[in-house]
């Protein structure tokens, strides 16, 4: 059963938020204020946030920036485009404006939910005989731990992940720039002999081919 943390101080609103996640079997826990959500994120697992903006104490945007392992979905009567936006960009899932209606909000939820669980799945990933662990941020080979830069770590992830599939220069950049942005076209090359290097010390398997004036992938 999924858990989901409702941050609302109007009752009326809350109760009927906390009503229909009950019909549909969802465990609720309430929240009234921003820091009584923080008390709750902190000492409890919690799979979603529906979160209001203007709370008493510390307000919705501050939760925002300060959470950033758990979908969280604003329901907020801001309209203005400037507020979502901010917001949005800010760590917010989703944005819903009051006031809404259960079949869009159970489907919102139900969206950001899948979405996680596939992050989490991703966690953790074997090909052959590489193990990746994304918690930990570690690769191993035949049981041999590689001393993977963090550039070298998003680099090989990505291939890992798309094995079978040639990625491009370009687009295997645009991958890793959300992990590291110590990487351009020229570099790109120097890491990848570095990994492969650090590979043929663990296996005489090579694992990443050079798909020529296109990219690589790990086949």
């Amino acid at each position: 059963m999924k858990t989901i943390l409702i941050v609302e101080d109007d009752t009326d609103i809350h109760n009927l938020i906390k009503e229909i996640l009950q019909n549909e079997k969802y465990n609720v826990i309430d929240s009234y204020s921003g820091t009584e959500a923080l008390m709750h994120i902190e000492n409890k697992k919690i799979d979603l946030i529906l979160l209001d903006l203007m709370l008493p104490g510390l307000n919705g945007e501050e939760i925002v920036k300060r959470v950033k392992d758990i979908p969280i979905i604003v329901i907020s009567a801001k309209i203005a485009p400037e507020d979502k936006v901010r917001v949005l960009l800010d760590g917010a899932n989703d944005y819903i404006t009051k006031p809404f209606s259960k079949e869009e909000l159970l489907a919102r939820i139900k969206v950001q939910l899948r979405i996680n669980e596939n992050k989490v799945k991703k966690k953790e990933a074997n090909y052959k005989d590489i193990t990746l662990n994304d918690n930990t941020h570690m690769i191993s080979v035949n049981g041999k731990q590689l001393p993977l830069t963090k550039t070298e770590y998003a680099i090989f992830k990505v291939l890992l992940l798309n094995h079978g599939t040639v990625i491009t220069k370009t687009r295997l950049l645009d991958l890793i720039s959300q992990d590291t942005l110590d990487c351009d076209e020229n570099s790109l090359k120097v890491h990848i002999s570095n990994i492969r290097k650090k590979i043929r010390k663990v296996s005489n398997e090579e694992y990443i081919e050079s798909v020529w004036g296109i990219g690589f992938k790990m086949p």
